[in-house]
């Protein structure tokens, strides 16, 4: 499998990261046999290494260098905040307009950490599909921005407001998650690393890498914008 490139210079590359793939081996992923490190090595034919990380089931801008003394350089921008994140989601109900979740996380080891989202809501949806007591079924896309970087950050805030993210496990709505699969054949999560901005710590130049939504991202999108009735 080919990797989407979508930026290259000398010392540092994007992909589109398919949902689904790991970025690299993890005793806890043991079923997995692809991994976008070795894929994009063996593409590229060289050495390359992973600045950040992104969850499995998450697609989008995922960045790597050619050499570990950028990967540091880069790595400390995402340490200092330098790094503008911004991410799509279709989530369970109708968000407000845009909002802050200031929700303390807690990492691997259980020791809290800060962690503060940014979002705007950018579209409603309401299908006309009976869910529990309601007639129709509500979700909306949203524009994210993480201020910090924790494990499944997006994830549980999203969860914690109570609009979870459509496709995700454990942190989402299992009703809801079960509701796509047999209704519309999805299994997806629908989070999509939209793009990064960051300064080019070596040249000083702005970069901006945007990803496209994935294919079946963009067929849920798609599907909602034909049965929305909340037009």
């Amino acid at each position: 499998m080919d990797l989407e490139i979508i930026y290259r210079d000398e010392r540092l590359v994007a992909i589109n990261k398919p949902h689904g793939l790991l970025v690299h081996r993890s005793p806890i992923a043991a079923d997995a046999s692809e991994f976008a490190v070795q894929l994009l090595r063996k593409q590229l034919g060289q050495m390359v290494y992973p600045v950040h990380r992104l969850d499995r089931k998450t697609g989008g801008v995922l960045l790597f260098t050619f050499d570990p003394e950028m990967n540091r350089l880069v790595q400390r921008l995402f340490m200092d905040r330098k790094v503008e994140k911004t991410y799509w989601a279709i989530v369970r109900g109708h968000t407000p307009s845009s909002g802050t979740i200031d929700y303390t996380l807690a990492d691997e080891k259980g020791t809290a950490q800060e962690a503060v989202t940014h979002y705007k809501t950018l579209e409603y949806f309401e299908l006309s599909v009976p869910f529990g007591k309601h007639s129709t079924s509500r979700y909306s896309l949203v524009e994210v921005k993480p201020e910090t970087g924790r494990m499944h950050q997006i994830r549980k805030h999203f969860a914690h407001i109570f609009h979870p993210i459509i496709g995700d496990r454990p942190h989402g709505c299992n009703k809801q998650n079960k509701l796509f699969l047999e209704r519309w054949g999805m299994n997806t999560m629908m989070l999509h690393a939209l793009e990064l901005r960051f300064e080019n710590p070596v040249s000083g130049h702005m970069l901006r890498i945007s990803a496209e939504p994935q294919s079946e991202f963009k067929r849920v999108f798609s599907m909602f914008m034909t049965e929305n009735v909340a037009k």
